[in-house]
């Protein structure tokens, strides 16, 4: 496999060629909206953004914060075929880190976050808004590394307690805050596209469950691909409200698969696919995935930023992947999130400028330079390419952090 070494601003790049395309064979799995995992990724980049836009419209900088370790536990429901009700509330544990002053000027950083919390779930599971217990643990604590030496005070120990924005370090030079890695290939194959659109088929806003109410929001499918049979295991909720008996339920369960089915037979034209909806289901003993709200969330199940869906929107084992959460990080220095989105990006525009398969790994190194990764891997199905091409891609890639991180800040990145 030829190899091109080189160094571009300061990075070592690495371009490996005419690599093997991926097999045809896929193990790949998606969480939908009302999943708790998902659940928890979206609000953790919620806060995220509500603080970052509080404080660049008041500071005019984002300040230092860290919402990704945010975690859901969850309540519980009594289900009734045509009602239900919550028993106990879903606990919201929002842990992190977030500057709570700058200049002397309070920032009601427990205010912005109830006020999100409260709206996100009105929004998205609308029966639990009023049954939230909200508990905050989020600090200004430091990070490692300042040491007291005699009178003066570290910088460091500014970064959460900022006398202005001028004692940002990331105003002057914007460094990598961890030693990780971001991650990015492209193209989805037939079965990856098909998956990602089953699942928000069922768990969005769609044409299916719009005139179906019954339909909650709790998706998750796990699918294995051979290149030309489709196995898929699926599982779709219910809303109790609008399940009025056991055969209800069942009839329901046909529609939806009859509706995986007929999108199979257009997305995935020739293969043979097979589906099998709630597995765990009894329902000779009334042992349904039937609930009040549409998720898990409500009896039980717990969520925690990371273990959802990767910023392509997709879980995918036999694939290059990256398990580091990038939802509620800090937009302006976090690879953990930079890295991860622009990986995935150099990937999809090296596809498009090569016809081929592209993978990316950028890899950081704590304290260095943002813009210049410690390593830069890309690899290629594509045997003929202009290496000067490429590098012109990786540059305009590591020049556009700063876009990168006011596409974020401004709503217009949706982490999946």
């Amino acid at each position: 496999m030829p190899r091109t070494s080189t160094t571009i601003n300061h990075s070592h790049l690495v371009i490996d060629t005419g690599m093997a395309k991926p097999d045809a064979t896929t193990i790949v799995e998606r969480k939908g909206l009302g999943h708790p995992d998902t659940l928890a990724d979206h609000l953790a980049e919620r806060l995220s953004r509500a603080y970052s836009h509080y404080t660049a419209q008041r500071f005019g900088a984002v300040l230092h914060h860290n919402f990704d370790k945010l975690a859901l536990l969850g309540g519980a429901s009594e289900v009734l075929y045509g009602a239900g009700r919550i028993t106990a509330p879903v606990r919201v544990l929002v842990n992190g880190r977030a500057a709570p002053m700058c200049g002397g000027e309070r920032i009601p950083v427990e205010e912005i976050v109830e006020a999100e919390v409260r709206a996100f779930f009105a929004e998205r599971l609308r029966e639990i808004s009023d049954h939230l217990d909200i508990q905050f643990n989020i600090t200004s604590n430091s990070s490692p590394g300042a040491v007291l030496t005699g009178d003066e005070v570290p910088d460091r120990t500014r970064w959460f307690n900022p006398r202005s924005i001028d004692d940002l370090r990331e105003r002057r030079i914007r460094l990598s805050n961890d030693t990780s890695l971001g991650t990015g290939w492209a193209p989805d194959n037939t079965f990856e596209s098909f998956v990602r659109e089953l699942v928000n088929h069922f768990s969005g806003e769609s044409e299916f469950t719009l005139s179906h109410a019954w339909c909650g929001s709790d998706v998750k499918l796990m699918g294995y691909w051979d290149g030309d049979q489709a196995d898929v295991v699926l599982c779709v909720p219910q809303k109790s409200r609008h399940v009025g008996s056991r055969a209800e339920y069942v009839r329901n369960a046909e529609t939806v698969l009859a509706e995986c089915y007929r999108l199979a037979g257009l997305r995935l034209p020739g293969a043979e696919a097979h589906f099998r909806l709630n597995a765990r289901d009894v329902p000779e003993k009334d042992e349904l995935y039937l609930t009040y709200t549409g998720s898990s969330i409500e009896s039980g199940d717990e969520g925690v930023v990371g273990r959802g869906n990767r910023v392509n929107g997709l879980i995918t084992p036999l694939r290059p992947m990256n398990l580091e959460g990038a939802n509620g990080k800090n937009p302006v220095y976090h690879v953990g999130k930079l890295y991860n989105i622009a990986a995935q990006r150099l990937a999809q525009r090296l596809h498009e400028a090569t016809d081929g398969h592209a993978e990316v790994h950028l890899v950081s190194t704590t304290g260095q330079r943002l813009d210049q990764p410690w390593r830069i891997l890309i690899r290629l199905s594509s045997a003929d390419i202009e290496a000067d091409k490429v590098q012109a891609l990786v540059a305009e890639t590591l020049e556009g952090f700063p876009a990168l991180t006011d596409e974020l800040v401004s709503d217009g990145i949706v982490l999946s």
